[in-house]
């Protein structure tokens, strides 16, 4: 009998000295899902980043309609200081044509917070209206810009 309890006593011994994770183990195991990590998080930044830069775009693009629908109603563009609140709201000087909101909500903002540029008459869009967001840099200038015309004429 002592002898059946000394060899179940040692096969414990050795079941105990390799069940388990050792240090090493685990600090290997976060090494590697730390450079998992370090690997994908850039790929999803830059994925969200471009999101926002596609939003500004198709924003810009709901303006240009909206703007086309009231200069046909009223003959004119809104002007700088009317702005794109001229969309929402009737403004209060020449605008006997505006019929209704030409954007079901509130004038937006940017996909990072700012307010979208307007400008009639353009300084790029001679004959029509700069509208532009800052983009990602929140600065205006630099080629992260989001605007209704084209690279060359900056």
């Amino acid at each position: 009998m002592n002898s059946l309890y000394e060899s179940r006593k040692q096969s414990w011994r050795r079941a105990g000295r390799f069940s388990g994770v050792t240090l090493i183990e685990l600090l290997l195991v976060l090494v590697i899902l730390a450079v998992l990590a370090a690997v994908v998080t850039p790929k999803f930044t830059k994925r969200s980043e471009q999101a926002r830069i596609t939003a500004a775009k198709t924003q810009i693009s709901q303006f240009e309609v909206a703007l086309d629908a009231f200069e046909i109603d009223v003959g004119r563009y809104p002007t700088t200081p009317e702005g794109l609140r001229a969309l929402v709201e009737k403004p209060a000087s020449d605008a006997d044509g505006w019929l209704q909101a030409y954007m079901k909500r509130d004038v937006p903002k940017d996909p990072w917070g700012n307010e979208y540029v307007y400008r009639y008459p353009g300084q790029y869009n001679e004959d029509g209206y700069d509208l532009h967001s800052f983009g990602p840099d929140r600065k205006q200038g630099g080629d992260d810009d989001i605007a209704n015309w084209s690279q060359e004429r900056r």
